[in-house]
């Protein structure tokens, strides 16, 4: 038996095991995906399967293995009676199985998974189509993740097709390779009516498959993405795929995005298209996910290097993958001129002010936030703006800083854009995963300056961040903008359930926090008199910052009134602005930035 290579620990030989999926879907109207896994030539008394928990790009661990039910194992092999002896399996752990094989080299395992949750993360089955993500439908080898594997997809209905990234099978209709299972986690498959539309950009393939009702316009939006696609591919100074294709799921209130090396999947409101605001929202969102198949696919921290599918993948990078991203997607369809300089401002002036009223600025460092996503960003709970900041909001910040800086220093010479240049051929194009530290080597090397302070201060720290001085060799300054009619400041979110005004969100360090108004309290009365979600703001303007009133609640059900002494009004939003006279030096600096 010769060689071949090395495969984690261990040696890929002539006895090598063979891997195939069958995926059916007989009664699509009952979310139940019908798996196959043949495993053949395997030369163990036993065989592990493993389902992962998560799935790269959505840092929470997911357990898709609560999904799976009716698991059996059996000899691979047809017996003289035509039936196959089944195999004794038990479960071990969670997401862990295991079989006896001493009797047998060919194992054919099958299962069932209830796929009925509508996200670019998990999977999704009905009458209309189906849609999968690797890591939320196949069990993998333990320690044999390198070895490549057919799937084969017996489609429902005759008008039924398959979209995915992985090439098809010669010879063999609706099946597919995937080198490895990191391959086959990151390619996601459609499955249905869904509509097709080709285009090119770059000399390259791509597609957009739709699936779903809505007011999209196909040639605008084709034309657009065309843009965005240039526009990146100029940063990097190539594509690295061969073709791309870009799922879109419509329904009526869906959100979101997955990045994969050589497509994404997105998922949007069915009707968010023809206005102008919800429609530059969905290309921002194309913009994300299209530039993370650099930053992030193949220009990735070492922690992420080699995915470990069993458990958390711990790094304090994200802040870089995620928020350095969510800085281009506002900047770029600027730069593909898809929106215009209005668009933009106001685009990033909403991220500016959801930063600054977020109280959790001031406790979480963003290499933190990085750390305890898996922990914290998904799993929000009432008091999760008072104790963390989002890496991708932070992280949108600090990469503006950094742009700025880098720009003024070098008179727009030198950009953000420089440092995923470097990243790009230093890391991304061999995919060797970069340490923080190595991160901030990159950043320093275009920088030519030490930034232990700045890393400091804003990655490891909880300093302000100095907006206004980054901003102002551009000649431009952030400013609160309060209600013409201003009230003063309480400190309260409400909202109203079941005819109750309650307590949602309480500021830390508030007037209302400070009184002991609590989440949850239900809100009664200010001085006596009854006081109702739709009201509150107008009652709280017959009032002066630094008045003492009179706030009544049921805390569990217990009357409670505090005193509290209010604040002065609060700014309700922040907005970049000119300064009252730029130079001629802060007008070259702005026009370079925001032409790219």
């Amino acid at each position: 038996m010769t060689k071949a290579t090395v495969l984690r620990d261990r040696t890929v030989t002539t006895t090598t095991p063979t891997l195939s999926y069958g995926v059916a879907m007989p009664e699509p109207q009952n979310h139940l995906f019908e798996v196959t896994m043949h495993v053949e030539n395997w030369q163990s008394e036993l065989l592990n399967l493993q389902m992962p928990v998560w799935t790269p790009g959505s840092y929470l661990v997911r357990e898709y293995s609560r999904h799976v039910q009716d698991f059996s194992a059996m000899m691979g092999d047809e017996t003289i009676a035509n039936e196959k002896q089944a195999l004794h399996a038990r479960k071990l752990e969670k997401n862990l199985w295991q079989i006896d094989t001493r009797d047998t080299t060919n194992v054919m395992v099958c299962y069932r998974v209830y796929a009925n949750e509508l996200t670019v993360r998990t999977n999704h089955l009905d009458r209309t189509h189906g849609y999968f993500n690797g890591a939320a439908l196949f069990f993998f080898i333990p320690d044999w993740e390198i070895l490549s594997c057919q799937i084969a997809i017996d489609l429902s209905h005759s008008d039924w097709h398959v979209t995915t990234s992985l090439p098809g099978v010669a010879g063999k209709k609706n099946t597919f390779v995937a080198e490895s299972f990191d391959v086959l986690v990151d390619s996601p498959f459609e499955i249905g009516s869904h509509e097709i539309y080709d285009f090119e950009a770059l000399g390259k393939p791509h597609q957009w498959a739709i699936w779903g009702k809505g007011n999209i316009q196909h040639d605008r939006l084709i034309e657009d993405t065309k843009k965005i696609i240039k526009t990146e591919a100029k940063i990097y100074g190539d594509l690295p795929y061969n073709e791309y294709i870009f799922i879109l799921h419509l329904n009526n209130d869906g959100f979101g995005g997955l990045e994969h090396k050589a497509c994404c999947s997105l998922i949007y409101d069915r009707f968010g298209f023809r206005n102008k605001d919800r429609y530059n929202r969905f290309i921002q969102l194309v913009a994300h996910e299209f530039f993370h198949l650099w930053n992030v696919k193949r220009i990735r921290p070492q922690a992420l290097e080699t995915f470990d599918y069993t458990r958390e993948n711990y790094t304090t990078s994200l802040w870089f993958c995620e928020g350095a991203t969510s800085y281009y997607d506002t900047i770029l369809p600027l730069w593909a001129g898809v929106y215009d300089r209005k668009a933009f401002f106001e685009t990033i002036n909403k991220d500016i002010s959801r930063y600054l009223q977020t109280p959790g600025r001031k406790v979480q460092p963003l290499g933190e936030s990085s750390f305890d996503a898996w922990i914290k960003l998904y799993r929000r709970h009432p008091n999760s703006d008072n104790s963390q900041i989002s890496y991708y909001l932070k992280g949108e910040m600090v990469s503006l800083l950094l742009d700025l800086f880098l720009r003024r220093k070098f008179k727009n010479e030198r950009s953000l854009n420089d440092i995923m240049r470097l990243l790009w051929e230093k890391f991304g194009k061999a995919e060797i995963g970069y340490t923080p530290q190595q991160l901030q080597e990159a950043i320093e090397s275009i920088a030519e300056e030490d930034l232990d302070d700045f890393f400091r201060k804003y990655l490891h720290g909880t300093g302000k961040l100095p907006f206004n001085e980054y901003l102002l060799p551009f000649g431009l300054k952030i400013e609160g903008v309060r209600d013409k009619n201003p009230y003063p400041y309480l400190g309260i979110k409400t909202v109203t359930e079941e005819q109750k005004t309650k307590v949602q969100f309480v500021w830390s360090e508030s007037p209302a926090a400070k009184a002991g108004i609590d989440i949850g309290d239900e809100l009664l009365a200010i001085d006596g008199v009854r006081v109702t979600h739709d009201n509150l703001n107008e009652r709280l303007r017959d009032y002066q910052g630094g008045e003492a009133i009179a706030v009544t609640v049921f805390h569990q059900e217990v009357l409670q009134t505090h005193e509290v002494k209010l604040g002065d009004p609060q700014p309700t939003r922040y907005q970049i602005v000119q300064v009252s006279a730029s130079t001629s030096s802060q007008k070259e600096l702005l026009e370079g930035w925001l032409t790219g």
